[in-house]
C-alpha cells in the first residue's frame, strides 16, 4: 500500500494559529462536563459510551476517567462515520465501523470532539434511536459558535465554545495532522 505524503504544513498552521484553549483549560473544562454527567446517570443504568472516531478519541478517553474518578461505570464501544475524509467541508455521511453493542433499551452517550454544524452527529443520534436507544446523549469537548446549528442538535455536555474559524488539535485535526496537540489552535484569517 502506497503512502500519500501531506502536503498541509502543519509547523505553518501553526504558527499561524492562536491558542484558543490551553491544556490545563480544557482538562478543567472535561472535570466540569464529568460531574454533570455523573449526576444525570445511577449507578444501576450504566450507559452505552460511544466514541466517535478519530477525533472524539482524546477527549473521550479522558472525560471516561473523569467519569470513573466520580464512581460512574461506562460500556464502551465506538462508532466511525465521517462526512470529511479529510476534507475541510463535509459530503454524505461514510460509515467505516457501526458499535456492536446492542442500543435497543439502553441510554446512550455520544463523545465527539466538536460540534460545529452537527450534521454528523444528527446522522449518528438518528441512527442510534432507529437502533433502539432509549435516549441518546451528546459529549462535545468544543462547540462552534455560529448559527448554522441543524436544527434540533445541541450537546448536552459542552465543554468550550470556540470561534467559528479553522480549529485543530485536542482530537481536531489539520488535514490529518495534529489531533494530538494538548491544546486547541484557531487558524488566523
Amino acid at each position: 500500500m502506497e503512502t500519500v505524503a501531506n502536503t498541509h504544513d502543519l509547523a505553518k498552521a501553526l504558527a499561524n494559529s492562536d491558542i484558543v484553549f490551553d491544556r490545563a483549560t480544557l482538562e478543567q473544562a472535561i472535570r466540569r462536563m464529568a460531574v454533570a454527567m455523573r449526576a444525570d446517570y445511577r449507578n444501576d443504568d450504566v450507559p452505552v459510551y460511544l466514541t466517535i472516531m478519530h477525533g472524539g478519541l482524546p477527549f473521550a478517553a479522558q472525560l471516561a476517567m473523569e467519569v470513573g474518578a466520580l464512581g460512574l461505570d461506562l460500556e464502551f464501544d465506538y462508532l466511525h462515520a465521517t462526512r470529511y475524509r479529510g476534507e475541510t467541508s463535509g459530503g454524505e455521511l461514510v460509515w467505516k465501523h457501526r458499535p456492536a453493542t446492542p442500543l435497543r433499551n439502553r441510554r446512550v452517550l455520544l463523545a465527539d470532539d466538536i460540534l460545529d454544524e452537527g450534521h454528523t452527529l444528527a446522522a449518528i443520534r438518528d441512527w442510534c434511536l432507529e437502533q433502539g436507544a432509549r435516549e441518546v446523549r451528546i459529549a462535545a469537548l468544543a462547540v462552534k459558535k455560529h448559527d448554522r446549528c441543524v436544527q434540533g442538535v445541541c450537546a448536552d455536555y459542552v465543554g468550550v465554545e470556540v470561534p467559528d474559524r479553522y480549529v485543530f488539535g485536542y482530537g481536531m485535526d489539520y488535514h490529518e495532522q495534529g489531533r494530538n496537540l494538548p491544546a486547541i489552535y484557531a487558524l488566523k484569517d
